[in-house]
């Protein structure tokens, strides 16, 4: 409805936007303020929001409400001790940007030999950390329009992968897990692996569930199919990755180059899904199917690590020690005060570096998440860049926007699929 006020019966009149056009009616466009409070803003987005009746005009995004220096912050501090920042940028994707910051010291240190179970652990987790990511997503994004179903079941299967967090880390969220050079993995054991095959199976039984509501469901295609379209020049200028460019039909998963491949993911056999028409539609099947294709790689990794690294119950690998103080292995346990002085020494002075600097991307469950670190031979480094897929989704929304309802608008939120964590920083 929209009101127009009548002077000279001095009250205002409710119509509709067909009686608008029917009568004639000069309608006045409003300015509306859409968070930073609102639910469907998913936290501290702000949006201002030119509306002419319910169709959006124009739309202007407001951010940094957020914003905590984190770049900055990671270079006060020592290499191995700025791990535990990346957790809190994407709070829902974790072990993937730790990912992202290890490869780059790794980079730095000129290890390019990592041992392959060290590849297949990485993996492993970010796979689950891919589970974890799109089941928020998609569950959260039926929540902004209106169903309810796919959010309980989602979050049985999120609980089931933060215990793993748990069980490696400590932290069901911020687990800071993953660490640079090859380290020493005493905590995998052959239960936890079964324990995550076994929830393989159920996650399955789960995402036909979601499957079943979610996809053939009218009123969600009605919400969907042709809301937010965006075509390939789109995603060349908005540098769209991920996901949102894959919905155009756009080729592009690091996980699949044949060159730079990360983790030795161009030796697992995995798809990547793409779409045709560029709508929110497409893009929820493509985080469904890559839920799918996530487990299948789980499964793959799996089975590799207890059919080829166990014996019994104990893992059988012992990786190269590159500082003698960096790791200690069972074998050479701390024995006395000269060995634990040392390793405290090491641990509050931190590692030296090369001077130089490198670039380091992986593929994220949001887009392409990318570190860039510079460094002077000194245990901090002088310079970090970090490229987050959200930030650069978030420019689009205008232009995706524009021409819908603002009923629209929370189902194009949801598409993107954005934590402010990473767009502030």
């Amino acid at each position: 409805m929209v009101v127009i006020r009548n002077k000279k019966l001095n009250r205002s009149l409710f119509y509709s936007w067909t009686q608008i056009k029917k009568k004639n009616i000069k309608s006045k466009s409003i300015i509306v303020n859409f968070g930073p409070q609102h639910p469907a803003a998913h936290g501290v987005l702000r949006l201002i929001l030119q509306l002419n009746s319910e169709v959006i005009q124009r739309l202007d995004t407001h951010i940094g409400l957020l914003h905590r220096g984190t770049e900055s912050l990671i270079t006060t501090k020592h290499y191995i001790k700025s791990i535990p920042y990346f957790d809190r940028l994407d709070y829902v994707s974790m072990m993937t940007q730790e990912h992202a910051y290890c490869i780059g010291i790794e980079n730095l240190l000129g290890v390019t030999d990592i041992p392959t179970p060290t590849k297949l652990i990485r993996v492993l987790f970010d796979e689950l950390t891919r589970i974890l990511n799109h089941m928020l997503a998609v569950a959260c994004h039926g929540l902004d329009i209106g169903n309810m179903s796919a959010i309980f079941w989602a979050f049985e299967e999120r609980e089931k992968v933060m215990e793993f967090y748990e069980r490696v880390s400590g932290a069901r969220m911020h687990a800071a897990f993953h660490k640079p050079l090859p380290y020493f993995n005493f905590f995998l054991d052959k239960q936890l692996l079964t324990d995550i095959l076994f929830f393989v199976k159920g996650c399955f039984i789960t995402l036909n569930e979601m499957h079943n509501v979610l996809t053939y469901n009218k009123v969600w295609k009605q919400r969907l199919v042709n809301i937010g379209v965006l075509s390939y020049e789109d995603c060349r200028n908005y540098s769209l990755t991920g996901v949102m460019s894959r919905s155009v039909g756009i080729k592009r998963d690091l996980r699949l180059a044949k060159e730079n491949a990360y983790s030795g993911y161009n030796k697992i056999a995995l798809k990547s899904f793409c779409g045709h028409n560029g709508d929110s539609y497409d893009r929820f099947l493509i985080r469904m199917l890559e839920m799918g294709e996530s487990l299948s790689i789980i499964t793959n990794v799996s089975t590799q690590l207890l059919n080829k690294y166990f014996l019994g119950n104990k893992f059988q690998y012992t990786p190269l020690i590159l500082n003698k103080m960096f790791y200690k292995t069972e074998k050479n346990p701390y024995t006395s005060m000269e060995d634990l002085i040392e390793h405290f020494i090491f641990w509050h002075t931190g590692f030296i570096v090369n001077k130089g600097t490198t670039v380091s991307y992986i593929e994220s469950p949001k887009g392409e998440f990318g570190v860039i670190l510079s460094a002077d031979s000194t245990a901090k480094p002088i310079r970090c860049k970090i490229r987050s897929p959200s930030y650069f989704n978030l420019q689009a929304l205008p232009k995706l926007a524009k021409g819908h309802y603002l009923g629209d608008l929370a189902a194009l939120i949801g598409t993107i699929d954005i934590v402010f964590g990473e767009v502030d920083r």
